[in-house]
């Protein structure tokens, strides 16, 4: 009876073993499958605007641009790791941002364009630290994320080609 209740309990453990070792693979399958590839980002569908000439110049010493310009360069390469133990340096460079936006393209506009960009760069940051995130959820808001930043440059461009404007008033 003791051997019966002996065997019984192996074999009982030994199912219980495997059973675990399954779920720990599927676990690691999970995560692997969240990581975004470049080409499946290069296949998102937005309107990529670029800077102008004009602005380029403006933006050229704007330090805090051209870092996170370098950012979503990287992001289009699918490299998230600037989001990974990071949080103080992405605090203090989207509030530098904010404060040395340069005078020729500083407005009502630029700033409500930076506050959506800051708001979908956080959203990315979140998301991308969190182990439950989908490979969905996050190649929508990586998409968001070049969307703002696209509607960014497109409103500074559109900002210094106004400036640059002669309209004559009529007398």
């Amino acid at each position: 009876m003791s051997k019966l209740f002996t065997y019984s309990l192996c074999l009982f453990f030994i199912f219980l073993s495997c059973k675990n070792q399954e779920n720990k693979t599927n676990d690691n399958v999970e995560n692997e499958n969240k990581e975004l590839t470049e080409k499946e980002i290069s296949e998102i569908d937005y309107i990529d605007f670029l800077l102008d000439e004009k602005t380029e110049t403006i933006v050229a010493n704007w330090a805090e641009y051209n870092q996170l310009q370098g950012v979503i360069f990287e992001i289009k390469k699918a490299d998230l790791g600037f989001f990974h133990d990071n949080r103080e340096t992405i605090k203090t460079t989207l509030t530098d941002l904010r404060k040395n936006i340069p005078e020729a393209v500083k407005s009502p506009s630029i700033e409500a364009r930076i506050s959506a960009f800051e708001t979908q760069f956080l959203k990315l940051e979140s998301l991308s630290n969190l182990s439950t995130t989908t490979k969905q959820e996050l190649l929508n808001t990586v998409k968001d994320l070049l969307v703002a930043f696209s509607n960014l440059n497109l409103q500074m461009n559109k900002k210094v080609e106004f400036d640059n404007l002669n309209i004559e008033k009529p007398q």
